[in-house]
């Protein structure tokens, strides 16, 4: 399932996650090395036409650990301070690189990455929104592929 799927099923938290990722320019993208530990890296995501895409320098670790396995945790910048304005956001899936044809010419045009790069779409296998209501509640939004959101409050 991919972005697109995602948002047409879940629109409000489609879109708070947005936001979020929004908010900053900087993420924290977690890949698995080749001997089955997280590589945890800084990372730039772009949400366009339906997609959730990743982009990385050629022949970076991060993309080494995806095209040998596509798993990975990708956490928004929680941002400076204490409020988490928007609430801590992690999604989870599996990233296939694009290799060069129409669907990479057409992000080329459009975003205007620095080239060469490697770029990866992404399959979406969960997301997942803590956040705190009325200063009492936490809150959990967990979203799987076929079921609906599950939402756990906590005082």
């Amino acid at each position: 399932m991919n972005w697109a799927d995602f948002t047409a099923t879940e629109p409000d938290l489609a879109r708070a996650v947005e936001e979020r990722f929004g908010a900053f320019r900087h993420h924290v993208l977690v890949t698995l090395r080749r001997d089955g530990s997280p590589r945890a890296c800084g990372l730039e995501v772009d949400f366009r036409g339906g997609e959730l895409w990743l982009g990385m320098m050629p022949d970076s670790l991060k993309a080494r650990d995806l095209l040998r396995d596509p798993r990975f945790a990708l956490q928004a910048n929680p941002g400076g301070g204490t409020d988490m304005a928007g609430g801590d956001v992690r999604i989870s899936g599996r990233a296939y690189e694009v290799g060069d044809g129409e669907t990479k010419a057409g992000y080329v045009e459009e975003a205007e990455p620095p080239e060469p790069f490697h770029l990866f779409r992404t399959e979406l296998t969960e997301v997942v929104r803590t956040s705190v209501e009325d200063d009492r509640y936490l809150v959990v939004q967990v979203w799987k592929p076929g079921e609906p959101v599950r939402t756990l409050r906590r005082t």
